[in-house]
């Protein structure tokens, strides 16, 4: 729910997606967290050792910066970042089998998900994946919610609505679809070649979860049907098609822009300022901290207009949620793990 107390806490943030090295914040981490273009924090195995050092790392953060918003890539199966002393969700693609009942059974994955995380005071995870398996993309695979658009839409908004109970927005990714287009966008930018109308078909997905979904995260795809553009920097996607004809109103994050995908013929702060100006509302730069501080130091950057209500939509309720051995005695999580354990998904 959009609260006063949420949209104050956002109106103090930024559009920049920083990391950090390792388990504590180090004095330069700190400077750059205080920074004021910066709006959020994305965290990887690497600031991870127990569930009791990630708490202490989330709460040094929010102390730091009051409000910004703590993120990770936690879907599950090979794309979960912490998984000692976690439950260890299985991948997407594993639910599809079950036909009917998965939407059901992927509500329960996602409030398992999402509880723990805000246990250790993770506010959201880059969840659900939307890419439809073509079986030709060497990054998605078994990421995938279904093979088709109805059968994505259906799992993704069972997947959803366990995220929403477990005190979690989501993001969809990867707008406008990664399942076409067979390279990896971390290190080549992938082409679709399709003509325009086969991309568009995809974009039932989105179409149908636009009212549920607080956030998406745009692809680094190259979109023959669009004249080449990649979607990350394409107006004609992120406004046109996806504002005006779809009527999405949550928050745009680019994907990495430290990927090959998003190019390296320009600085890194130049990229950032194509993003925002196609249409992303911010942008994530990861793995690489001096180009980061280029981003921060060299970004040009007003408030746009709906930019605080729509990062507003993603931080959590305020206040403490339960510990993990807390949330472990309740019957609301006991429930969600018997329900997986019943038809083997743990």
């Amino acid at each position: 729910m959009l609260t006063l107390e949420k949209l104050e806490r956002a109106r103090s943030l930024g559009p920049v997606v920083v990391d950090i090295e390792g388990t504590t914040l180090a004095r330069h981490e700190i400077e750059r967290l205080r920074h004021p273009h910066t709006g959020a924090v994305i965290l990887f195995t690497r600031n991870y050792s127990t569930p009791e050092e990630l708490l202490a790392l989330t709460g040094a953060i929010h102390a730091v910066r009051p409000g910004i918003l703590i993120t990770v890539d936690h879907e599950g199966g090979r794309v979960q970042r912490f998984r000692e002393g976690f439950t260890e969700i299985p991948p997407m693609g594993d639910f599809i089998r079950f036909g009917s009942r998965a939407p059901g059974l992927l509500a329960q994955a996602g409030f398992i998900l999402a509880s723990e995380l805000r246990a250790v005071g993770v506010d959201f995870s880059f969840t659900p994946v939307l890419d439809i398996d073509y079986g030709r993309s060497k990054v998605i695979g078994n990421r995938s919610l279904g093979k088709t658009p109805e059968e994505v839409e259906r799992n993704a908004r069972g997947l959803i609505s366990g995220l929403r109970e477990g005190g979690m927005g989501s993001c969809g990714k990867h707008f406008p679809g990664h399942g076409w287009a067979e390279a990896d966008s971390h290190v080549a930018l992938p082409a679709d070649e399709r003509e325009r109308e086969k991309v568009l078909a995809d974009l039932d997905i989105y179409r149908g979860l636009a009212s549920e979904l607080t956030s998406l995260m745009t692809a680094h795809v190259a979109y023959e049907g669009f004249d080449g553009e990649t979607a990350t920097f394409s107006q004609t996607l992120l406004k046109e098609i996806l504002r005006d004809a779809i009527g999405f109103t949550g928050l745009v994050f680019s994907d990495d822009l430290s990927m090959k995908g998003a190019g390296s013929s320009e600085s890194v702060a130049a990229r950032a300022r194509r993003a925002l100006s196609a249409g992303c509302d911010m942008v994530l730069h990861c793995n690489h901290p001096e180009e980061a501080d280029e981003i921060l130091r060299d970004l040009e950057w007003e408030r746009p207009e709906r930019f605080t209500e729509r990062l507003a939509g993603l931080l959590p309720d305020s206040g403490t949620p339960l510990g993990l051995e807390a949330l472990r005695s309740t019957e609301r999580w006991k429930e969600a793990v018997r329900a997986l354990r019943a038809v083997d998904l743990l």
